[in-house]
């Protein structure tokens, strides 16, 4: 279980999020077996997307953070909604590349490749937000900070860093963003700048200390802050055999006539969890008379309203 604090400095012109996301990680890594450069490409989204998740008003609003890129990790998605539960998933989590000779670091950006991030905020109106912005770095966190300042207009810094062990379990992860409202001084704005230039890297701080606290104190030298909450948060999916049936009622009636008629047998696995959920011909048969009568129900209920 990992968790989040938030904070603001004592003029509330600052907002910070720290995170400490260690377990969350390992349990993404464990579930879809990650290689090292695909843990450390995951464990940031899955990072930001608790942080972002947190941010949210109501216990159901949710969030999707997901890096669409052409390297060979494919497509990366986090969602998390607002109760602390977190989920992602690699199109090719296998996918792994040697680690950068110019830096002796996981070659994040050359697994995600170019591409677009996008964030969904699902807060329960009839139409998610959504918003879009062209990859620069692919590191992930300097793309996040590029989407807030154009999509946002907020000046944001970003850090998620995922240290991955030498046995590809997760020695440390977690993150940070760091956002100024428009009343921030250029004192403020300084200092800020100043303890960010001398930050040794996140996964630094992280491997040493292990506490989201520490961590915003670093950031927030010589500036007054107070804590305002802690969130827990954990990995886990919310699928169930039920939600995969309506999936599949869903399609309609003439594509679960195919998968009768072709194969007689559906065998659906969840992206989030991989757990893989199996229906019989009696599934189908059943599923495909629930799907038949949506249908005339639709239609007796079009021909109502003409």
């Amino acid at each position: 279980m990992g968790y989040i604090l938030r904070a603001i400095d004592e003029t509330e012109t600052i907002k910070i999020s720290a995170a400490i996301t260690t377990d969350v990680v390992e349990e993404a890594t464990k579930i879809h077996k990650l290689s090292k450069t695909t843990s450390a490409a995951l464990g940031r989204v899955l990072t930001a997307a608790s942080i972002i998740g947190s941010w949210q008003k109501n216990e159901k609003d949710s969030i999707t953070l997901s890096i669409n890129g052409d390297g060979p990790a494919g497509r990366i998605v986090a969602t998390c909604k607002n109760d602390g539960f977190v989920k992602g998933y690699v199109t090719n989590p296998t996918a792994d590349l040697p680690i950068r000779e110019s830096d002796g670091k996981i070659d994040v950006s050359g697994i995600v490749g170019k591409g677009n991030l996008t964030l969904v905020m699902d807060t329960g109106m009839k139409k998610p937000y959504t918003g879009t912005v062209n990859l620069t770095t692919g590191e992930i966190a300097e793309d996040l900070a590029v989407y807030f300042l154009q999509s946002d207009q907020v000046p944001s810094a970003v850090g998620l860093g995922v240290l991955v062990d030498v046995d590809y379990s997760i020695k440390a992860a977690g993150g940070f963003i760091i956002q100024l409202m428009p009343d921030a001084t250029e004192e403020q704005i300084s200092k800020l700048e100043e303890n960010l230039k001398n930050l040794p890297s996140v996964t630094s701080i992280l491997d040493e200390y292990h506490d989201a606290e520490k961590l915003i104190e670093i950031l927030m030298k010589d500036i007054n802050f107070k804590i305002l909450e802690k969130r827990e948060i954990t990995y886990k999916c919310n699928c169930s055999r039920e939600k995969v049936e309506d999936a599949i009622i869903s399609v309609g009636p003439k594509e679960i006539e195919e998968i009768l008629r072709e194969d007689k047998k559906a065998e659906v696995s969840c992206y989030f969890c991989d757990k893989v959920y199996n229906f019989d011909e009696s599934d189908l048969e059943r599923m495909l008379k629930k799907a038949k009568d949506i249908n005339k129900n639709r239609d007796v209920i079009i021909q109502d309203n003409f």
